[in-house]
């Protein structure tokens, strides 16, 4: 974090008091009032949310765009052109683009000569200042559980060092105690100078990069991602040797895809092979894995109907959704295959077991959605993390239940059948 920037924690009042109905509407005001400050560049978060996205990328939006290269003048020039080109596009807000110049330094360089002559280094001269101007700190001394540093100053300055130091002239008349006990004003032992520089110097594997952050409203992150890239390309050359990476959430989605094709295949398969090995029947083990389809598509119908949109957090639901559909799977066709040799018919014996297995299915499910329900209205500290994977679970067992009690039982009859 630059000397620029600042994060501010705000404690909401209890809902009843608020003037307006969603959170929503709360952020959209205090944005639209700090908008008359000049300079002032503002993004909402949820504490969790932006210290997990700090950790795994970085960056504190949805969307953290770095660009790489060794000017700075150029990184900065590039990050304006790109943010400005983030703000016009649909669904962005919050955009900012992390400040790299605008700093004002005081450069003091100590005159040669004057050093050989009195005996005076860089680090003599340094230390004497910061003594100067910030006192020294002998001891501490504690405070209940708190230590309280025992500063030794000048009494002079505890009043006047911000006036003392408040122009550049003023630093110059400083008097410095030379190492042979003369008194002589810095301006003398050193050339001072105002010096303008980078307020912050950002290096990622060693290379300076330059970064634009945007949080993502009413529309998913990845197509927004797309189209900022698309208009990136066509309407900014990149100089040789820059490059253009994005991170955030983004990222974190990206990399949380790229695991779930690779996780959820060997998930599926591991689940065949112990069905397999328990009913030792393929079109029975392929009728139980055929739930996790319906399953599936009721949580992405249930985030369609929530507006809400598929992140790292639902991308966990839908793991746990795999094994919940074919949990209801196995509780059907196992009471089936028990109640084999009864006398009964094949019709009465599955509509008798579809009668029996009904309680515990609906216990199951409806254990599991009662559970979930609190995260789904939740909206404190976190609950933008826990609200995606509550929705597409709940989604998944409503349309897997269904199809366990009432596709399940058609599709056995009919394997039964053929197999007769």
């Amino acid at each position: 974090m630059g000397l620029n920037e600042t994060d501010v924690f705000m404690e909401l009042a209890p809902k009843s008091t608020w003037r307006f109905d969603t959170k929503t509407e709360l952020i959209e005001d205090i944005r639209n009032t700090l908008a008359n400050y000049p300079g002032m560049n503002i993004g909402f978060t949820q504490p969790i949310q932006m210290r997990v996205s700090e950790m795994l990328t970085g960056g504190t939006g949805d969307i953290s765009l770095k660009v790489f290269g060794n000017d700075i003048a150029t990184l900065t020039s590039l990050a304006e052109e790109i943010s400005a080109l983030a703000n016009k596009i649909p669904g962005a807000s919050d955009v900012q683009m992390a400040l790299i110049e605008g700093g004002k330094y005081v450069n003091i360089k100590l005159i040669p000569e004057v050093a050989s002559q009195f005996g005076l280094s860089t680090q003599a001269l340094s230390h004497y200042l910061k003594y100067q101007l910030e006192g020294l700190q002998i001891s501490s001394l504690l405070d209940g559980n708190h230590a309280v540093p025992i500063v030794f100053i000048r009494a002079k300055n505890i009043t006047s060092t911000a006036d003392e130091i408040s122009s550049i002239h003023a630093l110059k008349q400083k008097l410095i105690l030379m190492p042979n006990n003369v008194l002589l004003p810095l301006e003398q032992v050193a050339n001072i100078s105002m010096k303008n520089g980078p307020l912050l110097i950002e290096r990622e594997k060693d290379n300076r990069f330059a970064s634009v952050s945007a949080n993502v409203v009413n529309r998913d992150v990845v197509s927004f991602v797309d189209e900022l890239n698309m208009k990136i390309k066509n309407e900014i050359a990149l100089p040789s040797g820059y490059t253009l990476t994005f991170g955030g959430e983004f990222e974190s989605q990206q990399r949380a895809t790229k695991n779930l094709l690779f996780l959820i295949p060997i998930a599926l398969i591991l689940i065949f092979i112990i069905l397999f090995t328990t009913f030792n029947s393929l079109a029975k083990s392929s009728l139980i894995i055929a739930n996790i389809p319906f399953a599936l598509m009721g949580g992405v119908i249930a985030l369609y109907v929530s507006n809400e949109y598929l992140s790292v957090p639902a991308s966990v639901g839908f793991i746990a959704l795999l094994g919940i559909a074919v949990l209801n799977g196995i509780v059907m066709i196992s009471y089936f295959e028990q109640t084999k040799q009864a006398a009964e018919s094949l019709h009465n014996r599955i509509i008798d077991g579809a009668k029996r297995r009904l309680r515990p299915v609906l216990m199951t499910a409806t254990t599991a959605m009662f559970g979930l329900l609190p995260l789904v209205f939740a909206t404190g500290p976190g609950a933008e993390i826990q609200k995606p994977l509550a929705i597409v679970v709940i989604g998944g067992l409503i349309t897997s239940t269904i199809t366990t009690l009432y596709l399940l039982p058609l599709f056995y009859c009919w394997l039964e059948k053929r197999n007769v």
